[in-house]
C-alpha cells in the first residue's frame, strides 16, 4: 500500500472510510499521520461527531491525529452556486482540491514527504475524480501524492469488520448540505 516517502500524511473523511487503510498501514509499521479537515461537513455536530471518531480510531492503533481548521465559510463561497451538483458532480471536484491542497500545504510546511487519502473509499465518490483533484493540488503545492486502494484487494471487507468490531458512527450522508437561496441547508 505504501510508496517511496518517508513520512506520509492521510487525509481522512470519517472513521468507517479510513478505518482499514488506518490499520493497515499502522500494521505495516508506515511513518504516517491522519490528518482531519473537513470544512464541508456540516451541521458542526456532525463535524465533531466524525473528528471525535476518527481519532478515537487513530488511537486504537497508535496514529498521531492532526485536526486543521473548520472552514465551512471559505467552503460554501468556493461552492456557491453548485448547490444542486450531484454526488460526484462539479461541487465534489472544488471540494476535494480545496481540501487535498490545504492539507498538501500543511503537509509541506511541517516536515511530510507526500499527501495520501481516503476520500475515494465511499462507494459513492468517484476515485478518479479524487485523484485528479489530488494530482492537481500537488501541482500547485509542489507536493507528492500517494494514491490509496481502499476499495480492493480485501478492504471493503476489513472496512465492513471494523466498523462493526469498533461500533462506528457510520454517518448515512457525505458531511456537505448546501444552503438554498433561502440560506437553509
Amino acid at each position: 500500500m505504501s510508496d517511496n516517502f518517508e513520512k506520509m500524511l492521510l487525509l481522512s473523511c470519517c472513521a468507517p472510510c479510513s478505518c482499514a487503510v488506518i490499520k493497515t498501514l499502522a500494521e505495516q509499521g508506515t511513518d504516517f499521520a491522519v490528518v482531519f479537515y473537513n470544512p464541508n461537513i456540516r451541521p458542526y455536530a456532525e463535524y465533531a461527531k466524525r473528528r471525535d471518531e476518527n481519532e478515537r480510531v487513530c488511537r486504537l492503533y497508535g496514529v498521531p491525529f492532526v485536526e486543521l481548521e473548520y472552514d465551512n465559510e471559505r467552503w460554501c463561497e468556493l461552492t456557491r452556486g453548485l448547490e444542486n451538483e450531484p454526488e460526484r458532480g462539479k461541487r465534489c471536484s472544488i471540494c476535494f482540491y480545496m481540501r487535498l491542497k490545504r492539507v498538501m500545504e500543511y503537509a509541506k510546511e511541517n516536515g511530510y514527504s507526500a499527501v495520501a487519502s481516503v476520500l475515494g473509499v465511499s462507494r459513492w465518490k468517484n476515485l478518479a475524480q479524487v485523484n485528479d483533484a489530488a494530482y492537481q493540488a500537488a501541482a500547485a503545492v509542489g507536493f507528492k501524492y500517494l494514491e490509496i486502494e481502499g476499495r480492493k484487494h480485501g478492504m471493503q471487507e476489513l472496512r465492513a469488520s471494523l466498523i462493526k468490531e469498533l461500533n462506528l458512527y457510520n454517518q448515512n450522508y457525505c458531511g456537505c448540505k448546501p444552503q438554498n437561496d433561502k440560506g437553509e441547508r
